[in-house]
Protein backbone atom coordinates (compact mmCIF):
# COMPACT_ATOMS: atom_id res chain seq x y z
CA UNK A 1 0.00 0.00 0.00
CA UNK A 2 1.27 3.48 -0.88
CA UNK A 3 1.36 5.89 2.02
CA UNK A 4 0.52 9.59 1.89
CA UNK A 5 4.17 10.70 1.89
CA UNK A 6 4.89 8.58 -1.18
CA UNK A 7 1.88 10.06 -2.96
CA UNK A 8 2.96 13.59 -2.01
CA UNK A 9 6.47 12.92 -3.32
CA UNK A 10 5.11 11.53 -6.59
CA UNK A 11 2.86 14.58 -6.98
CA UNK A 12 5.78 16.92 -6.26
CA UNK A 13 7.90 15.16 -8.89
CA UNK A 14 5.08 15.35 -11.41
CA UNK A 15 4.57 19.07 -10.88
CA UNK A 16 8.33 19.70 -10.83
CA UNK A 17 8.93 17.95 -14.15
CA UNK A 18 5.89 19.64 -15.70
CA UNK A 19 7.48 22.97 -14.78
CA UNK A 20 10.65 21.93 -16.61
CA UNK A 21 8.75 20.70 -19.66
CA UNK A 22 9.31 23.70 -21.91
CA UNK A 23 12.37 24.45 -24.07
CA UNK A 24 12.51 28.13 -23.09
CA UNK A 25 12.32 27.28 -19.37
CA UNK A 26 15.20 24.83 -19.79
CA UNK A 27 17.23 27.49 -21.63
CA UNK A 28 16.54 29.98 -18.83
CA UNK A 29 17.65 27.46 -16.21
CA UNK A 30 20.82 26.70 -18.17
CA UNK A 31 21.63 30.41 -18.21
CA UNK A 32 21.01 30.66 -14.48
CA UNK A 33 23.45 27.81 -13.84
CA UNK A 34 26.11 30.38 -14.76
CA UNK A 35 24.87 32.77 -12.05
CA UNK A 36 22.08 35.19 -11.27
CA UNK A 37 20.74 37.38 -14.06
CA UNK A 38 18.18 40.10 -14.58
CA UNK A 39 15.20 39.65 -16.88
CA UNK A 40 16.85 41.95 -19.43
CA UNK A 41 20.07 39.90 -19.36
CA UNK A 42 18.11 36.68 -19.85
CA UNK A 43 16.12 38.19 -22.73
CA UNK A 44 19.26 39.48 -24.37
CA UNK A 45 21.17 36.21 -24.04
CA UNK A 46 18.23 34.21 -25.36
CA UNK A 47 17.29 36.67 -28.08
CA UNK A 48 13.70 36.16 -26.99
CA UNK A 49 10.74 38.47 -26.48
CA UNK A 50 10.32 39.95 -23.02
CA UNK A 51 6.78 38.68 -22.59
CA UNK A 52 7.79 35.08 -23.39
CA UNK A 53 10.71 35.16 -20.95
CA UNK A 54 8.61 36.82 -18.24
CA UNK A 55 5.85 34.25 -18.71
CA UNK A 56 8.28 31.34 -18.35
CA UNK A 57 10.02 32.94 -15.36
CA UNK A 58 6.60 33.24 -13.70
CA UNK A 59 6.05 29.50 -14.13
CA UNK A 60 9.48 28.75 -12.68
CA UNK A 61 8.90 31.11 -9.75
CA UNK A 62 5.44 29.69 -9.04
CA UNK A 63 6.94 26.19 -8.83
CA UNK A 64 9.77 27.47 -6.57
CA UNK A 65 12.47 26.54 -9.08
CA UNK A 66 13.88 30.07 -9.34
CA UNK A 67 13.78 33.04 -7.03
CA UNK A 68 13.49 36.67 -8.01
CA UNK A 69 14.80 39.49 -5.84
CA UNK A 70 13.88 43.09 -6.55
CA UNK A 71 16.92 45.32 -7.09
CA UNK A 72 15.69 48.84 -7.71
CA UNK A 73 13.48 48.68 -10.78
CA UNK A 74 14.72 45.27 -11.94
CA UNK A 75 14.36 41.71 -10.72
CA UNK A 76 17.41 39.47 -10.38
CA UNK A 77 16.72 35.77 -10.87
CA UNK A 78 18.68 32.82 -9.54
CA UNK A 79 18.21 29.10 -9.07
CA UNK A 80 16.41 28.32 -5.84
CA UNK A 81 18.30 25.04 -5.41
CA UNK A 82 21.83 24.51 -6.78
CA UNK A 83 20.91 20.84 -7.38
CA UNK A 84 19.21 22.07 -10.57
CA UNK A 85 22.72 22.40 -12.03
CA UNK A 86 23.33 18.71 -11.36
CA UNK A 87 19.89 17.74 -12.69
CA UNK A 88 20.54 19.55 -15.99
CA UNK A 89 23.97 17.92 -16.21
CA UNK A 90 22.48 14.46 -15.68
CA UNK A 91 19.81 15.19 -18.32
CA UNK A 92 22.60 16.14 -20.76
CA UNK A 93 24.43 12.88 -19.97
CA UNK A 94 21.26 10.87 -20.57
CA UNK A 95 20.78 12.68 -23.89
CA UNK A 96 24.39 11.93 -24.86
CA UNK A 97 23.89 8.24 -23.98
CA UNK A 98 20.80 8.10 -26.18
CA UNK A 99 22.70 9.84 -28.95
CA UNK A 100 25.58 7.34 -28.71
CA UNK A 101 23.08 4.45 -28.80
CA UNK A 102 21.39 5.93 -31.87
CA UNK A 103 24.72 6.46 -33.66
CA UNK A 104 25.77 2.89 -32.83
CA UNK A 105 22.46 1.55 -34.12
CA UNK A 106 22.84 3.54 -37.36
CA UNK A 107 26.43 2.36 -37.77
CA UNK A 108 25.32 -1.25 -37.31
CA UNK A 109 22.51 -0.73 -39.78
CA UNK A 110 24.75 0.78 -42.47
CA UNK A 111 27.52 -1.82 -42.04
CA UNK A 112 25.05 -4.70 -42.25
CA UNK A 113 23.23 -3.23 -45.27
CA UNK A 114 24.10 -5.46 -48.26
CA UNK A 115 23.92 -2.44 -50.61
CA UNK A 116 27.07 -0.98 -49.01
Amino acid sequence: MINMTTLQLQQFKTEFFKALAHPLRIRILELLTEGEKSVNEIQSLLGSEGSAVSQQLTVLRTKNIVTGIKDGNRVIYSLRDPMIIELLSVARQIFNNHLVDTITMLDNFTTSDPKN
